[in-house]
């Protein structure tokens, strides 16, 4: 009878550093969208009344915690691609960062504000609260402007470029991040003149490209990882489990 030797079965390959830093880079931009719910949750507190008004609290809350899940991914985003597109540009790949890290403090400064009112309201401060109230979501309002509006813009330029010089992916998804920087600034500097409410349709239009270029760019990162490119070199080794040899793709 013919024993069959299974000690030579198929082993799954393991994933490659390149490809977990392609995987986990994905899935924070991905983790970053988790706020458009807060263009509902928020609509309460943007009443001129909300302090004296009633209901409940917990839909501000919950847009708090989504917001605060947005300004950690942004940083994820930071911390995953650094390393790899230094190597295109140093000084490129410094500047989006800072510029992530930056965008992640005002989110945080803006949530910060609108639990305050939340504070406010809880604590009964009722009508003599209106104007402390209306303040700190009009701050709130300036704050967005510029942590998700002004910020997100320059993130787009930066890293934009760094992956189109190093064709990581494919140039048309840098390219989308390089034609809706400008519009989104432009949006984002006709608010604050007041030529457009934030939730206008103008804002809608003008977010668009930079918004299908991140998300675009998480999906692709997800499913295919990084294209083959001169700066991933020395970047694809795994490690495997102990008694094998490392191997290096």
């Amino acid at each position: 009878m013919t024993t069959i030797d299974r000690t030579t079965a198929t082993k799954r390959v393991p994933m490659t550093s390149l490809r977990k830093t392609a995987l986990f880079a994905g899935l924070s931009y991905v983790i970053s969208f988790c706020s458009i719910p807060t263009l509902t949750l928020y609509r309460a507190v943007h009443d001129p009344n909300y302090m004296v008004n009633p209901g409940p609290d917990t839909p501000v809350l919950l847009g708090g915690v989504l917001e605060i899940i947005v300004a950690l991914a942004g940083i994820g985003t930071a911390i995953f691609l650094y390393p790899l597109v230094k190597r295109q540009n140093e000084a490129l790949a410094m500047g989006f960062v800072g510029a992530r890290t930056l965008e992640a403090a005002t989110i945080f400064v803006g949530v910060a504000a609108l639990l305050t009112v939340v504070t406010l309201r809880q604590a009964g401060a009722g009508a003599d609260g209106l104007v402390a109230g209306q303040a700190l979501v009009a701050f709130y309002d300036r704050i967005f402007m510029l942590g998700q509006g002004f910020i997100p813009a320059i993130n787009g330029l930066l890293l934009g470029t760094l992956l189109y010089r190093s064709r990581l992916v494919p140039r048309v998804l840098p390219a989308l991040g390089l034609i809706g920087a400008p519009l989104l600034i432009v949006g984002a500097a006709g608010t604050v003149f007041g030529l457009w409410d934030r939730m206008s349709a103008v804002i809608g239009i003008l977010t668009i490209p930079i918004a299908v270029w991140e998300f675009s760019l998480g999906v692709y990162l997800i499913v295919k990882g990084f294209k083959p490119s001169p700066i991933t070199a020395g970047m694809t080794t795994v490690k495997t489990r102990p008694g094998y040899q490392d191997a290096t793709v």
